[in-house]
Formats: structure tokens, C-alpha cells, sequence
């Protein structure tokens, strides 16, 4: 009976220390893999300092710089010979027509020469056609082949535009170009309350007078904190953003800048180095705990 008990007695020991080490190994177990994070996985970037070009946006027409009116000096005369047609290019003196007297009345032939030299924008097509001094131009001459784009702009917004200023220039059915902004005017039209605009243009053959124009003049630049256009959401309340701290979201109200190439500017509300969800949502609410990644390490950049 004595050996019995001391039987039993190993045995419930050894149990004991059988237990003790499996909660051991349990907790060493948990201690190696803590439990995974809790909440959603969502992905961030930092706000950070970018500096966003401050542009105007105007939009006009082909015109040309300097122009010249090229008219017969008597009345009476007929188109005896046209030798340049409209695109054609001329020089100061070049012969452009010959005249003579209308309704067979003698007389020696007239020469018609350029006033300037450039490219012949408009000229007559019909040999025989009678021609006035006092009427129609028989010749245009954009002087030197200049054109500019012809705009005009809110008065108010005048005092942001000068001479000098760069352009990007979209003629349509032509590539961008670069312009250059050649007057301001300081005169304003009372009624319309516009103030003419003129900017230079790149010589193209291509570019044809009357084409409708569009010009984006960068008057400046503005820099400070930036996150991605895709993090602000627009709600009753004006715009927000999601920011993330201690794996928690904090709804901002923000004030919107400048907005460029899928970057918005953020003039209050958030600081550099800020955690913000790159694509916020309104599944997102705040206090919501989350578990922040990189943007482009969830998919594998």
C-alpha cells in the first residue's frame, strides 16, 4: 500500500512538471511570434515640402505682330499679273502684282511691290479684277513672319502678369510650344472690364493666322507641404485628410494650394513628415486603429 502511494505520488509530480514545461514552451512560443497587429492594413506616405508653379491660363488668337496693307495709289486699275500667292514668302521691294489701266485706257504697267519683307498672309486670286485705293488691301504682309497670341484678361487679374513672363503655348492641331508674354496693356475696356494680352510665338509654318490658341503663363511658384491629390477627401465640412498616429486615424481639416501633376499643396492643417493614408476613404473613421505600410511596399515596389 506504502509503495502504492509513492507511486502515485511520482506520478502526479512528474505531471506537474510535464505542465509547467508545456506553459513554457507556450510562452516562449509567444514570446518569439508576438500576435499579429490589429486593424486594417493601409498605405501611407509622409507629407513632405514640394514646390508647385503658380499658373495663369488665357486663351486667344493667331495674330500677327506687325502687319503691312499692301493697296494700288490710283483708282481705276486692273490685275494684269499676280506673281506670289498667300503663305509665300517675300522681301522688302519684291515685286507682288502688275496693274494697268482699266476699261482699255492706255497707260504703262504697274508694279506692285511689298512695303516690307515677311510672309504674304492674304493676296487676289483673280487676274482682270479691278482694284481701288480706297477698298480692300490687294496684299497682307506679316512683317518678317512675327505672329503672336492675341488674348484678353480679367482687369483684376492684370497686376499678376508682366513682360517677360514665360508661356507654354497650345495652337490647336499643333504640338506645345514656348512662349513669351510681350505686352500687358494698361488700358481697360469699360464695359467688358478685359485688358488686351499679347504673347510672343515660336516661328512654325505651320502656324496659321485666326488659330485658336491656348497660353499658360507661370507667374511664380509656391512651396510648402504636399501630399498626394488621391489623400483629400471633400466633404460638407471642406477638404480633409487622414493622417495616422500611434496606428490610429486623425481626421484634418486642411486648406488647398496649388494643385500639380497629382499633387495637391497643403497650406494648413498638416506638417511635414506627417503620416497620411495615401488613399483615403470614408471607411476610414476617426480613431479607427490601422496598420500603417509604406505605399508601393504593399505591392511589392
Amino acid at each position: 500500500m506504502r509503495v502504492g502511494r509513492i507511486k502515485l505520488f511520482i506520478l502526479a509530480a512528474l505531471a506537474a512538471v510535464a505542465v509547467a514545461l508545456a506553459a513554457a514552451l507556450v510562452s516562449a512560443a509567444v514570446a518569439a511570434d508576438p500576435p499579429a497587429p490589429v486593424g486594417m492594413a493601409v498605405s501611407v506616405t509622409k507629407a513632405k515640402r514640394s514646390c508647385f508653379p503658380d499658373t495663369f491660363v488665357v486663351t486667344g488668337a493667331v495674330v500677327p505682330k506687325r502687319e503691312v496693307l499692301v493697296r494700288p495709289e490710283d483708282e481705276g486699275l486692273k490685275i494684269t499679273q499676280i506673281l506670289v500667292e498667300a503663305g509665300d514668302t517675300v522681301t522688302a521691294s519684291q515685286v507682288l502684282a502688275r496693274l494697268a489701266p482699266g476699261n482699255g485706257q492706255p497707260g504703262p504697267s504697274i508694279a506692285v511691290r511689298a512695303l516690307a519683307g515677311g510672309i504674304v498672309s492674304a493676296a487676289p486670286t483673280v487676274v482682270g479684277a479691278m482694284t481701288s485705293a480706297r477698298g480692300d488691301p490687294l496684299f497682307r504682309i506679316i512683317v518678317d513672319g512675327d505672329v503672336e497670341l492675341s488674348a484678353e484678361i480679367p482687369a483684376k487679374q492684370a497686376p499678376r502678369l508682366a513682360t517677360g513672363q514665360a508661356a507654354k503655348v497650345r495652337i490647336a492641331g499643333l504640338e506645345d510650344s514656348r512662349g513669351q508674354v510681350q505686352l500687358v496693356s494698361t488700358i481697360v475696356d469699360p464695359n467688358s472690364q478685359l485688358a488686351p494680352l499679347r504673347i510672343s510665338l515660336e516661328r512654325n509654318p505651320l502656324l496659321r493666322v485666326g488659330a485658336f490658341g491656348r497660353a499658360t503663363i507661370e507667374v511664380g511658384q509656391s512651396c510648402g507641404v504636399a501630399i498626394p491629390l488621391s489623400a483629400v477627401l471633400h466633404g460638407p465640412a471642406g477638404a480633409v485628410a487622414q493622417a495616422v498616429r500611434d496606428d490610429r486615424i486623425e481626421t484634418r481639416q486642411v486648406t488647398i494650394g496649388l494643385l500639380a501633376e497629382g499633387m495637391a499643396e497643403i497650406r494648413q492643417g498638416l506638417a511635414e513628415g506627417d503620416t497620411i493614408v495615401v488613399r483615403a476613404g470614408a471607411f476610414l473613421q476617426e480613431g479607427d486603429r490601422v496598420r500603417p505600410v509604406e505605399d508601393g511596399e504593399a505591392s511589392g515596389k
